[in-house]
């Protein structure tokens, strides 16, 4: 039986191989992540910064606190004064979506109860991104971004 020797040919082949597949797996990455996530939060940061301090103080005037809820197939928003009763603000929106792609956003089409704002939404394990505002009777912006955990652990 003839013994096979390595080539420059061979190692050549290898080295072609090995490297196609790790720019072809790098490639692919890269793909999926510039079009599963639009990486925008405003559409001008520097716009955004100029007014940033007079809007924080004044959702800060509001004395509003957010708690939320998501299990048993509904999200829930309740919102709390200074005093910790009950706020109904004038107008609520809310999205929610992935931390990391944007083809699971979801709009909450949300009610008043008499004491929170709640939408049916049943979210899949894991990491969620709620986006709200809520507006005051006075146009005052309330805005949060808060984590939500679904699921075990």
């Amino acid at each position: 039986m003839a013994e096979r020797q390595i080539t420059g040919r061979h190692v050549l082949i290898g080295f072609v191989v090995f490297f196609g597949v790790i720019f072809a797996t790098n490639g692919f990455m890269a793909y999926s992540a510039l079009s599963t996530f639009p990486g925008l939060e405003v559409k001008n940061g520097y716009i955004a910064s100029q007014t940033f301090n007079e809007r924080k103080a004044a959702q800060e005037a509001l004395g509003w606190t957010l708690t939320t809820d998501a299990r048993d197939g509904r999200l829930s928003l309740r919102f709390t004064g200074a005093d910790g009763q009950i706020v109904r603000p004038a107008r609520v929106e809310a999205s929610i979506g992935r931390a990391t792609e944007d083809h699971e956003d979801i709009s909450a089409k949300l009610s008043f109860t008499g004491q929170a704002f709640e939408a049916p939404m049943t979210l899949g394990e894991g990491r969620w991104i709620l986006r709200l505002k809520a507006y005051a009777d006075d146009g005052t912006l309330f805005q949060q971004r808060r984590e939500i955990f679904t699921g075990q652990g």
